[in-house]
């Protein structure tokens, strides 16, 4: 299951129990309809609650990562999860995105809010 709000400009996902493709769809759609006001928007990922997720999510994030690697400014991922956290690094690699990972979702959102 997965939330969407939208707090001022930024725009916060919270996934809880098992991540499915038909989330991850809905998370790609509330993206992709953000405003495109010339700024980058910034996300705020709450994958605190989120108890895994399937193969063919990861495989979606890949593809959706490649395609929109470039449009986001800040990128906050909470996690408690070592290796979320060490994939949401490594995909530093790959976009052109501030991400910073986090395990308190408060300093996440200090820190994702626009200035």
């Amino acid at each position: 299951m997965i939330t969407v709000e939208h707090k001022n400009d930024l725009m916060i996902a919270a996934a809880f129990g098992e991540f499915t493709l038909a989330d991850y769809k809905e998370f790609e759609q509330a993206v992709l309809g953000l405003p495109k006001d010339g700024r980058k928007p910034n996300l705020l990922v709450d994958l605190s609650d989120m108890a895994g997720f399937t193969l063919d999510v990861a495989w979606e994030e890949i593809k959706f990562g490649h395609e929109h690697g470039n449009d986001f400014g800040r990128v906050a991922v909470v996690t408690g999860s070592r290796w979320l956290a060490w994939a949401a690094w490594l995909s530093r690699a790959f976009v052109d995105s501030e991400i910073q990972v986090f395990e308190d979702v408060n300093l996440a959102e200090d820190w994702a809010a626009p200035y």
